[in-house]
């Protein structure tokens, strides 16, 4: 029995004990140093400042009560320019959108829902509404770009009328859009013709349709008002009369004014007086006004212009008019001058400054294209320049003198300058054509006897022959480039058109974006005004210092004031009609003066067409309109601050826009409109679709302006690889004379692959050349050279007149004409 027991009972012979581990809520501070490892954890939560120290829970909370008295008081100050018996009145712009839409009628409905029975008139009037102890003025328009525009400018609140039967069309979504665009205060939405709808039930569904339009472009509109219903008409009169405007924010940087009543002069010497309340910041006498598409205007003086009052007992206006004229501001010796170019007094003495001879070299002296900074010269020229012999650090001259010019230095390279290469910029977007930043990564070499193998004998060929593989290799390039637009900047020159004389004003960069850009060589094709412009070396101090003097003095906002001007030309009287609102905007310092200007612009999404560069557009920017001819471009800061031209703007791309005009503090909403001539057939789809004779084409931003800033335009010279032997290739088709490749051979060269490389000879006299690339070339690759010219862009026109009025079509052809591209 004892041995079976043994047998059936045994144990492993250790001393080792495992114990369960100690079970704890919280570990122990030694546990959590253990852990941490060193490591300090991050204080969160905790008060850093003395200041937030010492504070206790009382302090706090008393610091969030003075914020909140403060952001009221904020709130009060900008109400208050509505209280009291003198207060402004809040300008209310009825915009329809529909044909059928009256904007008189809705006026009228929403007065009588307040028992107010004032006339309605189609010029803009003013209303005292008792019941809130407000003022209201109307402006009814009606559906006219131009003048809708300028209502909405001004317009502490804008109304839109929609129609309960019928659609928003062309010219209404045209209004919509501009109008948004522009920036808009807070908006109300009506509806008109409600109660016509029949049957009954079909009131909700219709509804329904019109709040999901509205809400497509203006998503915060939750509520639409029926014009129909009377409570609704009493409920939106209590929100015009009790909301706190939002602003537009380019507006409430300056001072503006709703025009009431204009008294013209006799003639230009005579003032033109212009009566209105101040509104926004201070109105200064020293600062020029921008009156609607009148034009810039010095103030000559401000008067009081009180409202007669109204005898309580007679019942009757009292109108003193022996009162004598109150002056509240008048031009001081710090009056901007209307002068939008600099004296030409001032450019001479620039001229008259001496020019660094190494970088001003004349056309007729030149020997070769300009790369980067140097003129390179034929081996054949006397004057070649020296070649840098490389030498050993800290080598003297006398020391210079032992180092023959044949011999090399140390096999090992650790003791000469070797600061030929150059970083690239790390660029996703860089392309071969832009240089450096574009070319492929060295290519893997292949075992051989020698990189550059025996040469061979060059046969010349026939020049018919020659001539009929040419027109085939375009024709054959012409059908690919339909459906794959890999070089938009490719041109094709003549045979019998010299390529130096063509492209005299072309030049070379090693890369598009680090390349120095001399100037120099621009100066006899620059503008004749370009030197007269405005120069801005620091925008934004600039831009800083100009709001920040129009936040003190002048004319206190919520007065009613007379505005004294001089120089209203007799255009400008005839144009004006009492039903379209007047507008006035003070300008900040320097803003009538002309420099080169930049706007970002977005191409429209509902526009499919593509918009040419120098194409006719007319921008609204601010208060101000032109007639432009804008030069595309591409955007982003580069470190030589030289931006690629774009011949053309395509649907879903943006670009700058540069032309010269009148700089505009700020980033202030642009609009650029597009005239088109509908068609019944043919042409682009939009303007044959289109019912109106002009079509918002894009929206944008302002930008600093500068007059540094280089527009390159590019030229692609492509040529075929005739022969290619490793890294040998011959090319033919990008020359067809000797001296054209002479003159050019100092440019990189490079191939849509991302190859590299130099031309090495001419061949023959039909513009063959040899080259050598950094690896082996693909036969079906394209090889190409990118030369550069600045452009300079263009002068902007004031606009003046209607927006849609209808363009003749015989000016439209003319347009079309001039639009011939340069090379």
């Amino acid at each position: 029995m004892p041995g079976s027991v043994a047998a059936g009972h045994s144990h492993r012979a250790t001393t080792k004990t495992s114990h369960k581990g100690f079970k704890s809520r919280k570990a122990t501070k030694g546990a959590l140093r253990a852990a941490a490892k060193g490591k300090v954890p991050t204080e969160k939560g905790q008060r850093k400042t003395p200041h937030q120290q010492v504070m206790s829970k009382l302090d706090r909370r008393n610091q969030a009560k003075q914020r909140q008295l403060e952001k009221h008081r904020e709130h009060q100050r900008e109400a208050s320019v509505f209280s009291g018996k003198d207060g402004a009145p809040r300008n209310v712009a009825v915009i329809p959108l529909c044909a059928d839409g009256d904007a008189t009628a809705a006026i009228q409905s929403l007065n009588l829902s307040v028992d107010i029975e004032a006339e309605v008139t189609e010029s803009p009037f003013r209303v005292p509404v008792d019941r809130f102890k407000q003022k209201i003025q109307y402006l009814p328009l009606k559906r006219e770009l131009t003048a809708c525009l300028d209502a909405a400018r001004v317009a502490d609140f804008v109304v839109l009328v929609l129609s309960a039967e019928e659609e928003v069309d062309d010219l209404g979504e045209l209004i919509l859009r501009s109008v948004e665009s522009q920036g808009l205060s807070t908006l109300f939405t009506v509806v008109q013709g409600l109660n016509k709808i029949e049957p009954a039930k079909q009131r909700l569904s219709v509804l329904a349709s019109l709040k999901s339009y509205i809400t497509h472009f203006h998503p915060e509109q939750e509520k639409l008002y029926s014009l129909d219903n009377r409570q609704e008409c009493s409920n939106l009169m209590r929100s015009l009369c009790s909301t706190t405007p939002k602003g537009i924010r380019w507006r409430d940087e300056r001072s503006w004014m709703l025009v009431e009543e204009v008294k013209f002069g006799a003639s230009e010497t005579e003032p033109t007086i212009l009566t209105g309340v101040v509104r926004g910041k201070g109105l200064k006498a020293d600062r020029l006004i921008q009156v609607g598409d009148w034009g810039s205007f010095q103030i000559e003086k401000i008067t009081a212009a009180p409202l007669p009052s109204k005898n309580k007992k007679e019942g009757e206006m009292n109108i003193d008019e022996t009162a004598p004229e109150v002056v509240l501001e008048a031009p001081g010796d710090d009056r901007d001058d209307i002068l939008d170019l600099a004296p030409e007094e001032l450019v001479m003495e620039d001229d008259n400054e001496p020019v660094d001879a190494s970088t001003a070299v004349s056309a007729s002296t030149r020997k070769g294209v300009l790369l980067d900074d140097h003129h390179y010269f034929s081996d054949e020229e006397a004057e070649q320049a020296k070649k840098p012999r490389r030498l050993p650090k800290g080598t003297s001259n006398y020391q210079a003198a032992w180092y023959l010019d044949d011999v090399e230095g140390s096999d090992s390279g650790s003791d000469l300058d070797d600061d030929f290469e150059m970083k690239d910029i790390e660029d996703e977007t860089a392309q071969p054509e832009d240089g450096l930043e574009g070319y492929a990564g060295e290519a893997q070499t292949e075992a051989g006897p020698s990189e550059y193998p025996q040469s061979e004998m060059f046969i010349e060929p026939d020049a018919d022959e020659d001539a009929q593989q040419l027109e085939a290799y375009r024709a054959k390039k012409r059908d690919e480039a339909e459906d794959d637009k890999e070089f938009p900047d490719e041109i094709e020159l003549h045979p019998n058109v010299l390529a130096r004389e063509r492209l005299i004003r072309y030049r070379g960069l090693k890369s598009l974006r680090t390349s120095e850009w001399q100037e120099e060589e621009d100066r006899p094709y620059e503008p004749e005004d370009w030197r007269r412009l405005l120069q801005i070396p620091d925008y934004q101090a600039s831009r800083v210092r100009s709001a920040r003097e129009a936040l003190v003095g002048g004319v206190v906002p919520g007065t009613r004031v007379h505005i004294h001007i001089k120089g209203v030309s007799p255009s400008s009287q005839a144009q004006y009609k009492p039903s379209s609102p007047v507008t006035v905007v003070s300008l900040l310092r320097h803003e009538q003066k002309r420099t080169a200007l930049n706007f970002l612009i977005n191409l429209s999404s509902d526009y499919s067409g593509s918009i040419k560069a120098k194409e006719e557009l007319i921008m609204q920017c601010g208060p101000r309109r032109f007639i432009i001819n804008p030069l595309f471009s591409q955007g982003g800061n580069t470190p030589n601050d030289v931006h690629k031209y774009c011949r053309y703007l395509h649907p879903g791309q943006s670009a700058v826009a540069t032309f010269m005009g009148p700089v505009t503090w700020g980033a202030v909403p642009t609009l650029f409109f597009k005239r088109t001539v509908p068609r019944s057939g043919g042409g682009d789809e939009d303007e044959a679709e289109a019912t109106v004779p002009l079509t918002l084409v894009a929206t944008g931003t302002a930008l600093p302006p500068s007059t540094s800033r280089v527009i390159a335009k590019r030229l692609i010279l492509t040529g075929h690889p005739y022969h290619i032997h490793k890294k040998v290739v011959t090319i033919r088709y990008m020359f067809f004379n000797r001296e054209d490749v002479e003159w050019f051979k100092a440019l990189p060269l490079w191939t849509k692959r991302g190859r590299t490389g130099y031309v090495k000879e001419a061949l023959g006299t039909h513009g063959y050349l040899k080259a050598t690339f950094d690896g082996r070339i693909n036969p079906q690759d394209s090889i190409g050279v990118s030369l550069y010219k600045r452009v300079w862009p263009r002068n902007s026109i004031p606009f003046a007149g209607q927006l849609l009025e209808p363009v003749p079509e015989a000016s439209a052809q003319v347009q079309g004409d001039a639009m011939e591209e340069d090379i």
